[in-house]
């Protein structure tokens, strides 16, 4: 059984895309763990590179202060210049000439924040201020060469900029894509989820039917490592197969009523990508997967405002019968099913709610009070692979 906590929080995302539609996506499966080095810089008043003037022994270890000399502007020379003294805040271990990265706001006082560099990162920097004007795509080939990178600062920046970068950008890219790399990191057992995700979805974009028995192997596998970062392996698996992988799908997670929500939410979630962005599956394919979830109506509203945003109304029967057929365990299930028939432009469905008001007046209320009715996205065509 699912738990109420999860069923408020699946509601309040699955409210916010019917109200919404589709977000501006970035990568699909990807969430960014911090601000990329490139968005902070964009946010600041100077960045610069410095020479830390006093070590541990010569600076005031109560406030943290330390003098330093700027070598290198990279950003806000209007406010700064090379050779500037000035002082910073940092409470780490500081030996004299060690170099930093000074990010300043406030340029009629400037706040500085400091995070130490190598010679490496220090590099890494300077090409980041040299691409920061040049066509997305291209300095996502940059970042592509540090996903893996042994210095953590530099491959988590790089995972961040792709986790921040739309999926159309992320494909332009695809022939530089290596793709036995890529299928080495994912199938390496050690490999992060968030990792993991990532490299499916570009797996999905450079690779092909030869990829598929792998993907549909980890897919039947019982070993959670192997499956981990399920939304992006089954997304990835859908883009290679196409419409042909839908069957696997369906047996698996959809049709499978002794699949774990977590397993069937992800399955949801790999489907509403092809459905907004992934362009390889029709929406009415797509849509006939999502009918299995009706039959589990401790799961049919997540995807009843997939049917509505997807314009699906062959199911208005069936969404009429799971509000009526509701208890105290399913009743969530009410408001998505009036929102569903409020969207629907059919006489059938206006007659529906007239009839489900008089069973509870109080769901079909909240639902014409607190939600809007549910805007269609736009289609997407698929294009052959």
């Amino acid at each position: 059984m699912t738990t109420l906590k999860n069923r408020v929080l699946v509601g309040v995302m699955v409210l916010g895309t019917l109200m919404t539609g589709p977000l501006a996506s970035a990568c699909p499966f990807c969430s960014a763990v911090s601000q990329t080095l490139r968005q902070e810089m964009e946010v600041m008043d100077a960045v610069v590179v410095a020479t830390a003037l006093q070590s541990d022994l010569t600076r005031n270890a109560d406030t943290g202060q330390i003098k330093m000399r700027i070598e290198n502007v990279l950003k806000g020379g209007e406010h700064v210049e090379a050779g500037q003294e000035v002082t910073a805040v940092y409470f780490g271990d500081v030996a004299k000439g060690r170099r930093f990265m000074l990010s300043g706001v406030d340029p009629r006082d400037m706040q500085w924040s400091c995070l130490p560099l190598t010679p490496r990162s220090e590099k890494y920097l300077e090409n980041i201020t040299r691409l920061a004007e040049e066509e997305p795509s291209k300095r996502l080939l940059f970042y592509y060469d540090y996903l893996q990178d042994e210095d953590s600062m530099l491959s988590r920046d790089a995972y961040d900029e792709f986790a921040v970068a739309p999926y159309d950008v992320v494909q332009k890219i695809k022939s530089a894509l290596d793709h036995d790399t890529l299928v080495d990191w994912i199938q390496d057992p050690e490999m992060s989820p968030d990792r993991k995700r990532l490299y499916l979805t570009l797996l999905g974009i450079c690779g092909g039917e030869q990829d598929l028995p792998m993907l549909e192997g980890m897919l039947r596998s019982t070993q959670k490592s192997t499956r981990s970062g399920l939304d992006a392996l089954i997304a990835c698996y859908l883009t290679l197969a196409g419409e042909k992988g839908l069957p696997v799908v369906d047996e698996l997670f959809l049709e499978n009523q002794q699949a774990s929500y977590a397993d069937t939410y992800a399955a949801i979630m790999a489907l509403r990508f092809h459905g907004s962005e992934g362009g390889v599956i029709a929406r009415s394919a797509l849509v006939q997967s999502l009918h299995h979830i009706l039959d589990r109506p401790d799961l049919a509203d997540l995807v009843i405002p997939d049917l509505a945003r997807w314009k699906d109304w062959s199911q208005i029967d069936r969404i009429k019968q799971l509000f009526l057929d509701a208890d105290a365990d399913n009743n969530w299930v009410r408001v998505p099913a009036v929102n569903y028939l409020r969207a629907c432009p059919k006489p059938e469905a206006a007659e529906a709610i007239k009839e489900l008001e008089k069973v509870d007046p109080d769901s079909v209320r909240r639902a014409n009070t607190f939600f809007a009715v549910p805007k269609p996205s736009a289609d997407v065509k698929p294009v052959k692979q």
